[in-house]
């Protein structure tokens, strides 16, 4: 494993069975490990890694086929195989408990990991929750998986990025912000995309959210102007889970851990401080 030093924390890669894992990290403490979305990397949490290391150790991981991280075998993996490659990921960092948490899709694999191995989760934070599309009509789920394949196929991700990076905000985004959520965008890899918009098509969190231990700690929170998934969505979701922490941050929209980050951090930290173990 070699490690290089960044603004963040450091930068690692961790390697089991042929399958490499990049990730950042910073901060000493109870582990908070954090998953990303569809469009997203893991140094998309940099404020995160700054704002509450100095409480817990904060990993981001580039999940499986980003950044650097070795793609799953399966060209239509499952959010099983992706809880699958989180728990050699922890294995090899030699955590065996974290809090969880879950931006967008990154949701739909930390709730699966919580239902497969329960006793390794400490808490679960779902924030702009992806409730997948298993549930669509069979034509819907259709269009929608070939809308973000072929996006990026054909556009590329530089150009997907520009299209779709502004929906990710709030009207009114100071431009910086915005400038980075389509820059992070645009260095996604297409063969891991698609991979992960395959297994958004299939998945359904609804299913999991119900299967959780029914003392694990539970956090649900979405930004008000969200308009990919909605806070009427988000709402849904908290409803199978009575006695979670709903939180709802204003003035953000989907991207709201890199809109509203001094927001963010304070509600995860509060969340994570009445979780300990």
């Amino acid at each position: 494993m070699s490690l290089a030093r960044e603004a963040t924390g450091e930068a690692g890669r961790r390697a089991s069975g042929g399958a490499a894992i990049t990730y950042l990290e910073a901060g000493r403490g109870e582990p908070l490990v954090l998953l990303h979305g569809i469009g997203s990397a893991a140094r998309s949490f940099c404020d995160q890694l700054d704002g509450l290391s100095a409480c817990w150790r904060v990993i981001a991981w580039d999940a499986p086929g980003y950044g650097a991280s070795t793609a799953l075998s399966s060209e239509a993996p499952s959010a099983d195989d992706y809880a699958a490659r989180l728990a050699a990921f922890l294995d090899d960092l030699g955590i065996e408990a974290c809090h969880l948490l879950g931006h967008s899709l990154g949701c739909l694999m930390a709730a699966r990991f919580a239902v497969r191995h329960p006793e390794r989760v400490r808490s679960l934070s779902l924030c702009s929750v992806a409730a997948g599309h298993g549930l669509l009509p069979a034509g819907e789920c259709r269009r929608l998986l070939d809308q973000r394949v072929n996006d990026v196929a054909t556009l590329g991700p530089a150009e997907m990025a520009r299209r779709r990076g502004p929906r990710l905000v709030a009207p009114g985004a100071a431009p910086a912000i915005l400038q980075r959520v389509v820059d992070i965008m645009a260095s996604v890899r297409p063969d891991g995309y698609a991979q992960a918009a395959r297994m958004l098509s299939r998945a359904d969190i609804k299913a999991d959210i119900v299967r959780l231990p029914a003392d694990l700690p539970v956090q649900i929170v979405y930004g008000d102007a969200d308009v990919v998934t909605p806070p009427a969505k988000n709402r849904e979701v908290a409803a199978l889970r009575p006695g979670a922490r709903v939180t709802v941050i204003p003035n953000a929209g989907h991207a709201l851990y890199l809109e509203q980050p001094q927001a963010f951090n304070s509600i995860v930290a509060e969340f994570l401080a009445t979780a300990r173990s």
